[in-house]
């Protein structure tokens, strides 16, 4: 026996019994094809005393619902719908739909109340996805907010106490971040300068303003390339080994063990970083900018025939006065951004191993999206200050 049937007020009541597989399907078409729905309004379904149910199974169950409904039964589940009834009916949405739309209008049959609670369940989980989107959000901002005002409670406290800004770890970090980037640093200005100056050449070259070549270098690689370049260049450099270090150290309980012993991690691991960077960034931009003037001179010389004291006197004609100060002054805010993005992200790793791998990917995205959000608010600061 695979089904109880029995009359309530509103209609039937079927109780699914034994195994509903592949090899039972004549009893169970036996079965379904005893129902009669004549006089019923309302089908409900239990599935509790299932003890097994196939493909096969759910392939007869789901015609027998479609069946009532098109006879305009109401057909309800007690609780939620068998999950294999739910998988042959997704597999049979595109057939059927496909099949819908072949039809004239008149032989089309109205949307099952199945493929209605699904659109529901869908819109559900949108909903929900944005909500949690929006909660994880708005975490992340308090706790970078957080996290930036213990950063500078732990400054404002040190700077009574010399010692504490461990003048030793400042310098090893300067050396890990800025002397040891200088060759990547250098050889990147000095490609991209040579870019710059060989397609300005190419437009400049039909209107016979070849020397503003030495113009457009200079400005572009000391105002904006130079910095932007470096600072994206750090970013996935330097982000990322802060994320990698602290978080390793927050798996191995390192950070634990300096709490238990007295020390403030942020004021040993997070505060020199932060400073450390803040030294280097603008040094590696000066190092871009020399290399990238020179990169702009190599081109000249070889590409236009130009002198080299032709070049020089270019460059120092269209040099303003804040030309060069208008990059310096983006380096300290976006080493303090890169800085931030990269310990931040680092004090949060728990867990596992996956997890310092995902949040070092996200403090290298985040740092480099910082960057890109502060020179274009940089950009439109100079221009309304006329600079």
């Amino acid at each position: 026996m695979v089904m109880e049937i029995r009359r309530t007020d509103g209609g039937l009541a079927l109780d699914l019994t034994g195994e509903w597989r592949a090899v039972a399907y004549r009893q169970i078409d036996t079965a379904l094809a005893a129902v009669d729905l004549a006089g019923a309004h309302r089908v409900e379904i239990a599935t509790d005393r299932l003890a097994a149910l196939d493909l096969t199974g759910a392939w007869r169950l789901g015609e027998f619902v479609r069946r009532a409904r098109s006879a305009g039964v109401e057909v309800a589940f007690a609780g939620a719908p068998p999950d294999q009834l739910r998988l042959v009916e997704e597999t049979l949405r595109p057939v059927a739909a496909d099949r819908a739309a072949s039809l004239p209008d008149s032989r089309r049959e109205p949307v099952s109340r199945a493929v209605e609670d699904e659109v529901e369940e869908a819109e559900a989980a949108t909903l929900a996805f944005i909500g949690r989107r929006a909660v994880t959000l708005w975490r992340d901002m308090t706790g970078a907010l957080a996290f930036l005002g213990r950063l500078s409670v732990t400054g404002l406290r040190t700077l009574g106490r010399p010692r504490g800004l461990r003048p030793i770890s400042i310098a090893r970090h300067v050396y890990d971040t800025g002397i040891t980037a200088v060759p990547i640093v250098a050889l990147i200005a000095f490609l991209i300068s040579v870019i710059i100056a060989y397609m300005s050449a190419q437009q400049l070259r039909s209107f016979g303003a070849e020397i503003f070549v030495a113009d457009l270098v200079t400005i572009g690689v000391l105002r904006e390339l130079g910095v932007l370049l470096t600072a994206i260049i750090v970013a996935g450099r330097s982000g990322s080994a802060f994320a990698a270090e602290i978080g390793s150290m927050k798996l191995n309980e390192e950070v634990d063990a300096l709490r238990a012993t007295g020390v403030d991690p942020f004021e040993a691991l997070v505060l020199p970083r932060v400073i450390g960077l803040v030294i280097a960034l603008p040094l590696l931009t000066v190092v871009a900018d020399l290399v990238g003037l020179v990169g702009g001179a190599v081109l000249c010389a070889s590409l236009l025939h130009m002198p080299l004291d032709q070049y020089a006197h270019q460059v120092s004609q269209s040099i303003s006065g804040t030309t060069f100060w208008v990059g310096i002054v983006k380096a300290p805010v976006f080493a303090v951004l890169i800085a931030l993005a990269g310990t931040h992200r680092g004090m949060q790793v728990r867990g596992s191993s996956r997890e310092l791998g995902r949040l070092t990917t996200v403090a290298v995205v985040q740092a480099i999206f910082l960057v890109i959000l502060a020179d274009a608010l940089f950009a439109v600061l100079f221009m309304e200050m006329g600079i």
